[in-house]
Order: C-alpha cells, then sequence, then structure tokens
C-alpha cells in the first residue's frame, strides 16, 4: 500500500505536458483540464527542498482536502467494517487517515522533479466516474500508466482512486487496513497503529 499510493501522489508533482495524444479519446476534456491544472498546482506549491517539513504538510493537506474525497476514500478503505462502526470512530478514522497520508508523503514531494507527465486521453464510467489516462516517463525508456479516478463535485471535480499500472490505491488500502482491524482486534487497533505510523520520524520510514 506505502508503495502504490507513494508512486501515485508523488506523480502530481511531475511536469505537465499537452493535451490528449496518441489517438486516445478525450471523452471528458474537463476531467482531463483539471487533472492538468491540479498537477500545475501541486508542482508550484510542493516540490523543491527549500521549504519547512511543517509549511509543506500544511499545503498537501489542503490540496487533500480540496481535490480528494477523503471521505469516500476513508470509507471505502474500512469496507464491510464501516458498517459496525460508531460515529465517533468515524470521524476518529478519518482524521488519523488523513494525518497518516499527509505525514508519510509530504516530505517526498520535496525531492522530485519533472521527468514528464502527459494526460493522454479520459473516459466516462456508466458508474459516473470519470477516468483521466496519463502517463509518466520516468526514464528515456521507461514509462508508468496511470489513470485518476474522478467524480463530480458541482463544477469542478474530486480525486477517488489513483490507480497505477492497473493496481488501485483504494482496494490496496482496504486490503492493508482490513488485515490490521483483523489483527487488531477492530477499528480501533487500526485507529491506535496508524496514529503510531503518525507518530514515527518521516526519515525512519522505508523508502518504499
Amino acid at each position: 500500500m506505502l508503495r502504490v499510493f507513494c508512486a501515485s501522489l508523488a506523480l502530481v508533482t511531475l511536469f505537465i505536458l499537452g493535451p490528449a495524444v496518441g489517438g486516445v479519446a478525450d471523452a471528458n476534456p474537463a476531467a482531463s483540464a483539471f487533472m492538468r491544472e491540479f498537477g500545475a498546482r501541486a508542482i508550484e506549491e510542493l516540490t523543491g527542498n527549500a521549504m519547512a517539513p511543517a509549511e509543506r504538510e500544511a499545503r498537501f493537506r489542503q490540496l487533500l482536502d480540496e481535490h480528494f474525497d477523503m471521505a469516500a476514500i476513508s470509507k471505502f478503505a474500512l469496507g464491510r467494517h464501516w458498517r459496525s462502526t460508531t460515529e465517533s470512530q468515524r470521524r476518529a478514522f478519518e482524521q488519523v487517515h488523513k494525518d497518516f497520508i499527509v505525514h508519510s508523503y509530504a516530505a517526498r514531494f520535496a525531492d522530485y522533479h519533472g521527468v514528464g507527465f502527459q494526460v493522454v486521453g479520459s473516459t466516462n464510467e456508466a458508474s459516473g466516474v470519470f477516468i483521466v489516462h496519463s502517463r509518466v516517463r520516468t526514464s528515456k525508456t521507461e514509462e508508468v500508466l496511470i489513470d485518476w479516478h474522478l467524480r463530480a463535485a458541482g463544477d469542478s471535480f474530486l480525486i477517488v482512486d489513483i490507480v497505477v499500472e492497473g493496481v488501485s490505491m483504494a482496494v490496496t488500502q482496504r486490503s492493508d487496513f482490513g488485515s490490521i482491524i483483523r489483527s487488531r482486534g477492530g477499528i480501533d487497533g487500526l485507529i491506535e497503529a496508524l496514529r503510531a505510523k503518525n507518530s514515527e520520524p518521516v526519515d525512519s520510514r522505508p523508502k518504499s
């Protein structure tokens, strides 16, 4: 889960190229434009190593609040366990989940520099999800395929999932969190596990 989500969030800091290319259909130009604009803002606000860690975390948290549907992501991450949680437990999990994402990944943006991010098209799903397709050139010979799953939010969009080479961030988190719930005896165990991770110095974490 750490590898998938780290790779996914890191990609928003890469250089935004041009419009859809290579003959891939762009069924929702507005969704594609949203991803380009979001990426440009992330580059401006999060990359570079001169920023204080606390400031980078604050900016990263603001991007999550504004452009990710964190309530829906947290609900999906708990899966069937969501139904058996109290309102208090849900609020606690949503907060610690967001803190986990911010504390785990904000510092990594200092090390990322543009190598090539290109929106190549978009599709509209029957479920109401819009998928923006992109590819990232990590070297002269290697590319990574990324699909950004969005939902409409007024006159804009919110990100609900990131799929890296066919691997869903949301599904991976759901599996990993489910394992922690089972091993820790319930949702409270997961909350405590995430709080413990959030208290670790960032530099002590694996660079995965």
